[in-house]
């Protein structure tokens, strides 16, 4: 009968409140002890307190932040191995190297998977069970040890045998009586047996010690004829003439066990992780597909994506009507990741379906909505920006659900008009009650619209400033249309001073 593992003494330690009582709870239900932190400092009062046997840190903590506490804890050199997952939305290639080199274990990425945060707690149970067995045999061993339970042998410069212990008996299978008298090597395999009256000559006739000292590991032979893992240690002790060796040999088969099994859950790790890798590749491959469309090379339009994880979740479109007017859309899809990335594929194809077409854009926007509706999970929306330019007319239409504000601006960069959002995000509402009214503006020769997300506006500095609506309207002024596009990459960058943006980024600017 397998026996169950007991629970865990896990450390949670974020400064979010939410994520805390999520975990608390989660974490709770699966029968395991969980003790919260709300920062670095009392994380590492309480794992001083509680003793646990999983740490949870969140990176970005006050007072002490998640890799301080982790190389603390490193430091003091514990007598057994205590697992650090870090979570954070910080998952750039540096940062994991970072939080690895600081102590960690494993990484997990905000928002949080639950699953995958459950299947790693679960890795990582395996791993500590493994532990704690190798540590009970460990204490074992040491037991046998202290009270000379190990198989010892003493033998003279011939090779016989001259006593053993009745641990002997237990470990080799032999009593005692049996083996006085014969050679110390019935108790070797091949090729051992066959060298070792050779290697005995040699040593006593002035030969190197290979075999003295403690920590050899030798394969050792029972008198059944079965071979096992030895720990061997052999000492010398001359009484003037007389020189007598003993032996003390411990069978290490469960530590070397344990240690095979330790490995073997490394490498289905590894594989784990590398089939992961393999898919989110073939993810980008298939969402760079619908996303890079060639109505984005329209000299009239200009984008920016960037992504906070490796998948974007805001999207950018756009592409020409039968009539020659420009139809583009900014979306933004609840979370990040591969997770808000998929969401926005139903509307990519609803809109370039639909604007390929020349359908009105009410007719647009109702059926994008139908669409993410009836696909999209409760919880879950897609803020949008959907805007026609007609050139023939001068005229410009748009619609925005959830989204900052659109920005119309002349030639000097000047805010001409501004689109506040009207409606709600897409996904939220039913057809019944869903709004497909949509402004209609005049749209100049040499003015531009700008569309963005609110992970730009919200961008935070190291001081904790967001960037802005002024800000933004600042970095705007002056500027010619053609350049404004690097003006705020630049701008952005240098108010995030070298940290990573927390939300995805997207820009969109379109001439009229």
């Amino acid at each position: 009968m397998t026996r169950k593992s007991p629970p865990l003494r896990i450390l949670v330690a974020d400064d979010s409140p939410s994520i805390r009582q999520i975990l608390l709870a989660l974490l709770g239900r699966q029968g395991h002890q969980v003790i919260a932190a709300e920062d670095g400092q009392q994380a590492l009062d309480l794992f001083h307190r509680h003793q646990p046997d999983l740490l949870l840190l969140d990176i970005m903590m006050p007072v002490l932040d998640g890799m301080e506490v982790a190389r603390r804890i490193r430091a003091e050199k514990l007598d057994r191995w205590v697992p650090i997952i870090f979570l954070s939305a910080l998952d750039r290639r540096e940062n994991l190297v970072a939080g690895l080199e600081a102590g960690g274990d494993d990484f997990l990425a905000k928002p949080l998977d639950f699953a995958l945060l459950d299947a790693r707690i679960r890795s990582m149970h395996k791993a500590l069970d493994l532990q704690r067995q190798a540590r009970e045999s460990y204490r074992q061993l040491k037991a046998i040890s202290d009270n000379v339970l190990d198989a010892i042998v003493t033998i003279d410069v011939h090779g016989r045998i001259l006593s053993c212990n009745q641990a002997t008996e237990r470990i080799l299978g032999w009593r005692p009586e049996e083996l006085r008298g014969q050679n110390v090597n019935v108790l070797m395999p091949e090729p051992y047996h066959s060298s070792h009256n050779d290697y005995m000559r040699a040593y006593v006739e002035g030969g190197p010690p290979n075999v003295f000292g403690y920590g050899r590991e030798r394969p050792a032979l029972r008198k059944d004829g079965t071979v096992f893992p030895a720990e061997l240690a052999v000492t010398e002790i001359r009484d003037g003439s007389q020189r007598i060796f003993i032996g003390l040999l411990r069978d290490v088969t469960e530590r070397k066990n344990a240690e095979m099994k330790l490995m073997e859950n490394a490498a289905a790790l590894q594989q784990y992780y590398d089939q992961a890798e393999e898919e989110n590749q073939l993810a980008a491959r298939l969402l760079d597909k619908q996303m890079l469309r060639p109505g984005l090379q329209d000299s009239h339009v200009r984008y920016w994506l960037s992504a906070a994880k490796n998948f974007s979740g805001d999207v950018v479109a756009a592409t020409r009507t039968p009539d020659g007017s420009l139809v583009a859309l900014l979306a933004d899809a609840t979370g990040h990741g591969l997770t808000a990335a998929i969401s926005t594929l139903p509307l990519l194809t609803v809109f370039y379906g639909m604007a390929n077409r020349g359908l009105p854009l009410e007719s647009m926007v109702g059926e994008m909505n139908r669409h993410l509706k009836a696909s999209l999970p409760t919880g879950h929306f897609v803020a949008a920006n959907v805007v026609l330019l007609d050139p023939a007319s001068g005229t410009g239409q748009a619609w925005c659900g959830g989204m900052p504000e659109s920005l119309l601006l002349d030639g000097d960069g000047e805010v001409v008009r501004t689109f506040a959002s009207r409606h709600l995000p897409f996904g939220i509402l039913g057809t019944d009650e869903f709004e497909t009214s949509i402004d209609t503006f005049p749209c100049t020769p040499g003015h531009q619209l700008m569309l963005y997300s609110d992970g730009f506006k919200e961008a935070e500095g190291k001081n904790g400033a967001q960037l802005g609506h002024a800000g933004l309207r600042e970095i705007l002024r002056g500027v010619p249309p053609e350049q404004r596009l690097t003006a705020l990459q630049q701008a952005l960058a240098e108010h995030l001073a070298g940290s990573p943006a927390q939300d995805d980024i997207s820009v969109l600017l379109l001439d009229c």
